[in-house]
């Protein structure tokens, strides 16, 4: 259904948003921009929902890094950077 709603700018340059128009509004939703020449359109960012559940499956899904480096190999870079901090300090 297309309603027509007129909203004007005040003199100081204020959009004034009709009623029918802040009842569709709700606090915090950001709105998208887009200007042309002939029209001013404002569209409804919407986050995607995600699924904790779904998020959590697909880690577990995952193949292993053949490249992750072994406990023994974190520790030892571990050392070397508190090393080199303490030594430039």
């Amino acid at each position: 259904m297309n309603t027509v709603i007129i909203a004007k700018v005040t003199a100081d340059g204020k959009l004034e948003i009709p009623p029918e128009v802040l009842a569709q509004l709700q606090p915090s939703t950001e709105y998208e921009v887009s200007i042309t020449e002939d029209e001013i359109v404002l569209k409804k960012i919407t986050k995607p929902n995600v699924d904790l559940n779904e998020f959590l499956q697909g880690l577990e899904d995952l193949e292993p890094d053949p490249n992750q480096p072994t406990l023994e190999e974190i520790s030892e870079i571990v050392k070397d950077v508190r090393q080199e901090l303490w030594t430039n300090s």
